[in-house]
């Protein structure tokens, strides 16, 4: 029987983010997200944070972006329920500098208006491990990588297992998922089925005809490895997503507004990857194609649309130069195009990176990288990453200054120039050019073997000539001459509270200001999980609340968007050994609020299901 070494597993860790160390010491866990290659958090001057499918699971959130919100530095912003447009801000930046990977896919959809994932169409079934690097730290995602989320569907296993779940709940809600996976260390594979409907509920304050604004969402995601050798192992991904959504605020083709909206959004992406390991080198090599294709409709009748095509060819190698040095480097070769009916586009971009990583008087840690891409119509462009940390004991436990600073630049969108090369004055006068970012980061961490983590990071980030969109005359796309800024201070406590319960909290204070000096919008100022988890010694009975606040939030015309808290209950009761049944109520308090002025939230929901494993 074939099986992988462990250094040749542990390589493939960045592809896959299957690696994660069973501790109570949360240094000691395994992170892959930071440089692409596995590290132990004690040794990541970045910041990180993590997501186990123990917690994605007992939240239960349908959508990954209601669990994404839970995490430090991270705003979610919905435009009226499941399937409406959503963005996730990491740190204040711009939804769009914001990347995220699937099983090593890049979900990113060029048909848009900027290139970035689309969250509302991001399904939390079958996700097992979430990993969210904060900060401008794309030295090896892309120098626009404004954050990063690794995502990780069920790992590989010996022998087989799987679940599957049903589940039903307000708003005629229904949701259906089944997962397998299985492998004899030779072949190994996993396969999650998804879907997902509701009638939803009326997306904007405004449609006096209060209909519900419904959401259908049907994915499919599989991956199947071959280690043919004990060093080389082939492996492939693929993915399915089907979406279908109402909405209100549109327009006829008189011009009339209407709230008789819908859209259609489908994805189909795969990834082939192969890694060799050779004594202390290892190699992957890996292609990688997404095809996006959404269509919105006005009374049934199509509005507008677009076709957007993702395709990549990269090779990540490292070395193990000694015991205490590792060479990380890179190519990332990358093709996005567009096509919205009236106007074709297509754009390379070709990067290449170098990561040192050094171990120092056995307590001192150090990366050093930097990256060169060339971008075929904004040229070349070099950013940087230096990241540090250096460990110490206080008490009984280990604790950790840790620093990064790293920089970036974004090239406008194929969508942005295209809009102002079709639109009027003032943005048909604009010569768009690139974006420029820069920031960091200082931060300590205490950690104690019985589970406790505190953590404190103070981050300030800049970004030169933003664009932006123009909201007073609507004719394209504009440029700030000056900086963006934002910073502030995220605050994380984990511990284990005695008698079967656990504190999981955190606290962000961001302020964000454009080049004129005023808050952008809708980044909260403020903002608070606070959540409490109850379990027998049996592991029977599970109980938690989950507190969300968010302050000082303001629109697009600068008036002030309404201060929330929102109080979530989950439970989960193990019937027999296999057999789960569960239930949250989301809002349970029935906070009348808006994340985006206009658009409704939805009121106080439950939701029941069963979950049976095998």
């Amino acid at each position: 029987m074939n099986k992988l070494t462990p250094s040749l597993a542990l390589a493939l860790a960045f592809a896959t983010g299957s690696v994660a160390a069973q501790t109570n010491n949360k240094l000691e866990e395994i992170i892959v997200v930071s440089s692409r290659v596995p590290m132990p958090l004690r040794e990541i001057g970045t910041s990180v944070s993590v997501l186990a499918a123990s917690e994605i699971q007992f939240r239960g959130y349908a959508s990954l972006y209601d669990v994404l919100r839970t995490q430090p530095g991270v705003t979610v912003t919905n435009t009226g329920g499941m399937g409406a447009p959503s963005t996730v801000r990491i740190r204040g930046e711009e939804g769009y500098r914001t990347r995220a990977y699937i099983d090593g896919i890049d979900i990113s959809d060029p048909s848009g208006i900027q290139i970035s994932p689309k969250f509302e169409h991001l399904m939390s079934a079958g996700i097992s491990r979430v990993e969210i690097l904060r900060g401008p730290q794309g030295l090896m995602y892309g120098a626009d990588a404004g954050g990063v989320i690794n995502i990780q569907t069920d790992s590989t296993r010996e022998g087989l297992a799987g679940s599957i779940e049903a589940e039903g709940g307000r708003f005629d809600t229904q949701r259906f998922s089944a997962n397998v996976a299985g492998g004899n260390g030779t072949v190994d594979f996993s396969a999650n089925a998804a879907d997902y409907t509701t009638e939803g509920f009326n997306a904007t304050t405004g449609d006096i005809s209060r209909d519900n604004d419904g959401y259908d969402n049907t994915t499919f995601h599989g991956r199947l490895g071959w280690n043919a050798t004990e060093d080389l192992r082939f492996e492939i991904v693929a993915r399915d997503v089907d979406g279908e959504g109402e909405y209100d605020d549109c327009y006829d083709a008189d011009f009339l507004l209407s709230n008789d909206c819908s859209n259609d959004y489908e994805q189909q992406a795969w990834r082939a990857s192969a890694d060799f390991q050779q004594g202390s080198l290892t190699h992957n090599l890996a292609y990688t194609k997404s095809e996006t294709d959404s269509q919105f409709y006005t009374e049934g009748l199509p509005a507008f649309g677009g076709e957007g095509e993702v395709e990549r060819t990269s090779y990540l190698g490292s070395w193990g130069a000694s015991e205490s040095v590792r060479l990380v480097y890179g190519v990332d070769l990358r093709t996005d195009s567009f096509d919205d009916g009236y106007n074709a586009h297509e754009r390379d971009q070709d990067g290449y990176y170098f990561e040192y990583q050094g171990n120092h008087l056995e307590n001192v840690f150090v990366t050093a990288g930097v990256r060169y891409d060339d971008n075929e119509d904004f040229g070349t462009h070099t950013t940087y990453r230096l990241s540090g940390a250096y460990l110490f004991t206080v008490g009984a436990g280990e604790m950790k200054l840790k620093a990064a600073y790293g920089t970036g630049f974004r090239p406008p969108s194929l969508f942005e120039i295209a809009s102002n090369d079709s639109g009027y004055p003032p943005a048909s006068l604009v010569d768009l050019e690139e974006e420029e970012s820069g920031g960091y980061d200082i931060g300590l961490t205490w950690a104690l073997d019985n589970g406790l983590y505190l953590e404190a990071t103070y981050f300030d980030q800049e970004i030169d000539n933003e664009i932006f969109y123009d909201l007073e005359f609507f004719s394209g796309y504009l440029q700030e001459n000056g900086t963006s800024d934002s910073k502030g201070v995220e605050l994380v406590a984990i511990a284990p509270l005695g008698a079967g319960f656990s504190l999981n909290s955190n606290y962000t204070y961001n302020e964000t200001n454009n080049s004129e000096g005023e808050q952008r919008a809708r980044r909260p100022e403020q903002m608070f999980n606070l959540g409490v988890t109850w379990q027998t010694a049996s592991d029977r009975l599970m109980l938690g609340v989950n507190l969300r606040g968010a302050y000082d939030a303001v629109s697009t015309s600068g008036a002030a968007l309404d201060d929330y808290e929102t109080l979530d209950f989950s439970a989960d009761w193990r019937v027999v050994n296999a057999l789960h049944l569960y239930g949250r109520v989301e809002n349970l308090t029935d906070e009348k609020y808006e994340e985006v002025g206009g658009f409704n939230t939805s009121g106080a929901a439950g939701y029941v299901g069963l979950r049976y494993k095998f």
